[in-house]
């Protein structure tokens, strides 16, 4: 096994970030006596797969070369139909004389079903190579299944003295122009951004994808009583809003109110719809007790954190940051922080 091909796949495989879901990013290599002659990727959610894509780019010499050749694919090929023909068949279609991978698929429509279809019909198989890498590339993907929620990052900006905004929770710009850019880019990675009412009202957020190339996500604001007002940039329909409360359920344009039950916990019932609606991944980006109540019921998966040289001296006091640190760098004046549970 040769992790530098696999490398090439896992790289392969985030060109589809942002675009797949809710399915996994996959990136395939196939490689012919240590030469690559065919790469893909999984493009677009509906679209062909990471393998059905690298054997269309073997030119014909390539394919020839396929029953002495081993691909390297980053998931478990697919041994299902679903919105396209199983991988595992097309593999042995093309009489492929080894695959090489980083995870098992989780999803109960695979679970082991394409490795045993390639087995059965003599293909080796081998797993594990970068297994690690694998999982974090699609952390999302393996965090929905395996706990049948989304996964769930906390974003938020502080002021060198701990502070997320101003008093009275009045909005106060924190973080500089280019950390700006980053979280937009985020914004376009993820399924959906959530806010709660404090922030929904004193920000009047848009929530959407502006300086930066991508998607909107899509938009989810906890309003419980349903006192915000009907104004809002949140309520504009300009993309998929979703506004949890306790009083209704109702669609209007692209707008759905879900009512939830009072009498149970509120972020488990919610993260219980969302993984219904196939919403894999979260960017809660505040307020503080939003934030707060994501920590204290140890549902979150990521926390983000822009420390910013900016000094208020008083207002709302930021959530303290849990976790492990994974990484630091520093975006314009602003550190990043990255923590994991």
């Amino acid at each position: 096994m040769n992790e530098r091909f696999m490398l090439r796949a896992l790289e392969l495989a985030t060109l589809g970030r942002g675009s797949v879901s809710p399915n996994p990013m996959v990136g395939c290599v196939i490689e012919h006596e240590g030469r690559i002659i065919g790469e893909g990727w999984h493009q677009r959610y509906g679209d062909a797969h990471a393998e059905r894509n690298a054997i269309r780019s073997l030119s014909q010499e390539g394919e020839i070369l396929l029953p002495e050749s081993t691909l390297y694919v980053t998931l478990e090929p697919c041994s299902h139909y679903g919105k396209q023909p199983p991988c595992a068949d097309l593999l042995i279609e093309k009489r492929v004389k080894r695959v090489i991978c980083c995870n098992d698929d989780p999803n109960p429509l695979v679970a082991g079903q394409g490795f045993s279809k390639l087995r059965a019909a003599g293909i080796e198989v081998e797993t594990g190579l970068l297994a690690e890498q694998g999982r974090l590339l699609n952390a999302r993907f393996f965090t929905f299944i395996e706990k049948q929620r989304p996964y769930i990052i906390l974003k938020w900006a502080e002021t060198a003295d701990g502070y997320i905004a101003g008093e009275g929770g009045q909005p106060v710009q924190i973080s500089g122009p280019l950390s700006q850019r980053l979280v937009h880019r985020w914004r376009a990675d993820e399924d959906a951004i959530m806010v709660g009412t404090n922030t929904a009202r004193t920000d009047n957020p848009r929530l959407n994808v502006r300086l930066v190339p991508g998607r909107n996500p899509t938009r989810i604001v906890i309003d419980k009583q349903l006192a915000l007002a009907a104004d809002l940039n949140l309520f504009d329909n300009t993309q998929p809003t979703l506004g949890y409360n306790f009083i209704k359920t109702e669609t209007v344009g692209q707008t759905s109110y879900i009512q939830l039950s009072p009498d149970k916990p509120f972020l488990p019932q919610l993260l219980a719809d969302l993984y219904e609606r196939r919403i894999q991944s979260v960017l809660v980006e505040g307020g503080s007790t939003l934030l707060q109540s994501f920590i204290d019921a140890g549902l979150w998966d990521e926390m983000r954190v822009f420390r910013c040289p900016k000094l208020l001296g008083a207002g709302i006091k930021a959530p303290a940051i849990q976790g492990r640190l994974v990484s630091q760098e520093q975006i314009g004046d602003d550190t990043l922080l990255v923590c994991h549970p």
